[in-house]
């Protein structure tokens, strides 16, 4: 299995790379640590990475009321990962759309 799941295109992440261009947020895997995370993106987008920031976030408990009653669950759990790259250089995931 493979760090980086998949990068982050949310709104909230859009304005703080609109901020500063260098930052772009990935969703890693749970185990993986800020080396494995450096390595495995300069790797991959062939950038350098200056610095690298991550956060684990519990699962919120969600429940929805269907015809057969209350239906409880929970999401899963993630890591978070802000990586913040070297001057003049960006991740455009676009690119190839």
């Amino acid at each position: 299995m493979g760090v980086i799941i998949k990068p982050i295109v949310t709104e909230k992440q859009t304005q703080i790379t609109a901020k500063k261009a260098n930052r772009v947020g990935f969703r890693v895997s749970p185990d993986a640590n800020k080396l494995e995370i450096k390595t495995a993106v300069e790797g991959l987008y062939d950038v350098h990475v200056a610095t690298v920031n991550t956060m684990n976030y519990d699962g919120k408990r969600k429940s929805r009321y269907t015809k057969s009653g209350a239906v409880n669950g929970k999401e899963s759990a993630f890591k978070k990962a802000i990586i913040t790259l070297k001057e003049g250089e960006t991740i455009d995931f676009f690119s190839n759309i």
